[in-house]
């Protein structure tokens, strides 16, 4: 038998390119812009192209495109607009030169097209944001998720959180775009975002162009771009100067009594505040209290909200069961189906709901203790334990009463927690009625002002004195990203967590502890150091807990 031909592997013709190098370069460039603005009509451009790739001959208008598949009116259109104006530029015997040379069989490659993402678009704003930021001296030259999200918004017209009303996309869908075009890299868990050296490159072309609008003269735009950010550098400086101004008074108790209209006066409104009549507050529910487990109980708190006229969101709480947020009154844009939206600002008061069953559970698996500790480290000044159930439901349950009794009252004396006893679901939601109004009226005519969670401290506490509500706030985003439970820990919230696993060591000891050593290594340190064992056992000893400043006698690690 003669030898069977050997197999040939690979390609073994050059296809031929396409022939209608134009519309195809319109199409996609049609199809890049629906992308970057998340439109759904990509995915119909993109079929577009894929017929044209497959027609071997060259049309002469878009008309006789609509032969093809997936080629209606609206794309013959745009694309016959193109054509002529292309047809007024450069004439139409360029029009076939340009044609040889990008779509010839053995011409040279058709140059790609560098991207540049619209203006006000995600990806145009991620790109300036991160850039500013990396301009600003001693910066860590990253971003985190959240932070570039929030930064970012302000230069652009889509929101980076909530899709367009028929769209499941956001401004940050743009972000994969950029990592795609080695325009921006993401690194660690969580993400951190930092531009690229073409990034980089890019978004400096882009602000150079920014600036340079801004500066043209006889514009009313960019004069009023101008006097915002001179109004936001006169409002930041005030801004300081007042928490400067707080601080001295809070020293010497000069804030004491001040009625409202003094520290709004002190504290002049500006981007971050919301003034009176400006918001509204609406009670936040967990979703896990309106679905699973017994629905009809869960139904049932929603349907008495809903007869008792509280105006209620629910959403996914990190911690916590129930809060309350003053959102930001938005009046609708016309021409935009979803109305912008508005800011929302953490009131202080924050509720964890148990039963008498779930607390039970709670204590045996161990949740309990995390779930208060979590609750004290959350921002939030006001933390409420509601108690679901009267002492009969307890009496056929793992724990004895007497120990769910005991838990209750310990985290009302030790952990100050307020604790509010009601017998069923219908009292729970009496009292979060109760509670919503009683703060609607709280802060009435309150002019509330937007703070960050690393700058607690700042404002003295003297504010809340006299009835007078504590009007600095954290914003919902940042009071929700930093209560995930399972997000990366420093050294020290291990440490701490490890420290609360001995028994007897409670979370004020434990912090105790950490004020003297904030590391498991600091702490063997000092122990190396001591001299003898009875020196080693009294090491800790002397070092004082909790609000009293008490001795913690024989507060002992051994071995």
């Amino acid at each position: 038998m003669p030898d069977p031909e050997p197999v040939r592997f690979g390609r073994k013709r050059a296809l031929p390119s396409c022939p209608n190098p134009l519309f195809l370069q319109w199409l996609t460039e049609l199809r890049d812009e629906a992308k970057e603005k998340g439109l759904k009509i990509q995915y119909t451009y993109q079929k577009a192209i894929n017929s044209l790739n497959k027609y071997p001959l060259p049309l002469k208008n878009a008309k006789e495109a609509k032969i093809l598949q997936n080629f209606g009116d609206g794309i013959c259109k745009i694309l016959d607009e193109k054509l002529q104006r292309y047809y007024r530029e450069n004439g139409k015997k360029q029009m076939g030169v340009e044609g040889k040379e990008k779509g010839g069989g053995g011409g040279t490659k058709r140059k790609k097209r560098e991207y540049v993402p619209q203006k006000r678009s995600g990806g145009y704003a991620v790109l300036l944001t991160l850039y500013r930021q990396a301009q600003i001296p001693g910066s860590k030259g990253y971003m985190l998720k959240m932070e570039l999200q929030t930064e970012a918004q302000s230069l652009c017209d889509k929101s980076f959180t909530v899709p367009d009303l028929g769209s499941k996309y956001t401004a940050w869908s743009s972000v994969s775009t950029l990592i795609q075009k080695n325009l921006l890299i993401k690194t660690h868990n969580p993400a951190r975002y930092s531009l690229t050296d073409e990034g980089l490159a890019l978004a400096e072309r882009l602000e150079s162009v920014e600036r340079d609008v801004k500066n043209i003269p006889g514009e009313d735009i960019s004069e009023g771009d101008g006097r915002e950010e001179e109004e936001e550098e006169r409002s930041l400086s005030q801004r300081a100067t007042c928490a400067i101004q707080l601080s001295r008074d809070a020293g010497e108790g000069s804030l004491q009594g001040k009625p409202q209209s003094t520290l709004t006066s002190i504290r002049k409104p500006n981007r971050e505040s919301l003034l009176p009549g400006a918001y509204e507050i609406l009670l936040c529910v967990d979703f896990i209290e309106t679905t699973g487990g017994s629905h009809h109980r869960k139904q049932e708190l929603v349907k008495e909200l809903q007869r008792n006229g509280v105006a209620f969101d629910v959403r996914k709480l990190n911690v916590g069961d129930f809060l309350w947020v003053a959102r930001e009154k938005v009046t609708p844009v016309p021409g935009q189906l979803r109305a912008p939206v508005g800011r929302e600002l953490v009131l202080d008061y924050i509720i964890e709901r148990k039963r008498m069953d779930d607390l039970c559970g709670s204590i045996i698996d161990g949740r309990f203790r995390e779930q208060k500790f979590r609750l004290k480290r959350c921002g939030l000044r006001k933390p409420i334990y509601l108690v679901e159930g009267s002492s009969s439901s307890a009496a056929h349950l793992s724990l004895p009463e007497s120990t769910l009794q005991q838990a209750i009252v310990n985290t009302q004396v030790v952990d100050g927690f307020f604790v509010k006893r009601v017998q069923d679901v219908r009292e729970s939601a009496a009292y979060l009625t109760v509670m919503t109004r009683y703060l609607t009226k709280l802060y009435q005519n309150r002019t509330l002002f937007c703070r960050s969670r690393e700058l607690e401290g700042d404002i003295s506490s003297n504010e809340e004195e006299g009835g007078i509500p504590f009007c600095s706030l954290i914003s919902f985003a940042e009071f929700n990203h930093g209560a995930v439970k399972n997000k990366c820990q420093t050294v020290r919230e291990v440490f701490a967590r490890q420290l609360m696993q001995i028994s007897g060591l409670s979370g004020d000891k434990a912090a105790a502890i950490l004020g003297q050593y904030s590391s498991p290594h600091s702490l063997l340190a000092a122990y190396e150091k001591c001299g003898s064992e009875a020196e080693k056992e009294k090491l800790l000893s002397c070092i004082r807990y909790g609000k009293l400043k008490r001795l913690a006698a024989y507060f002992i690690i051994t071995d």
